[in-house]
C-alpha cells in the first residue's frame, strides 16, 4: 500500500501537515491560516487555494519544492 502523495487532490490539509511539516512554511508565507485551523482535516489544497484566491498550480509547485528539500 502506498502512502499519501503531495499531489493527491483529495489529501486533507491535516494529513499533509502531518506527513510533510515543511509544507507549512508555504502556507504561512502566504499568510494562509490553514495550519491549526479546525477545518484542516476536511479541506484540501484546492479548497484552501480557492478560499484565499491563490493559483493552485503555482501553489502546488511551491509545495513540491518545499518538500523536495
Amino acid at each position: 500500500m502506498r502512502g499519501p502523495r503531495i499531489d493527491d487532490p483529495d489529501l486533507p490539509l491535516r494529513l499533509l501537515f502531518d506527513r510533510w511539516p515543511e509544507a507549512a512554511a508555504v502556507f504561512l508565507s502566504r499568510k494562509m491560516l490553514c495550519l491549526g485551523c479546525p477545518i484542516s482535516p476536511f479541506h484540501t489544497v484546492m479548497d484552501a487555494c480557492a478560499e484565499y484566491g491563490i493559483d493552485e498550480a503555482a501553489f502546488r509547485a511551491d509545495l513540491r519544492a518545499a518538500v523536495a528539500g
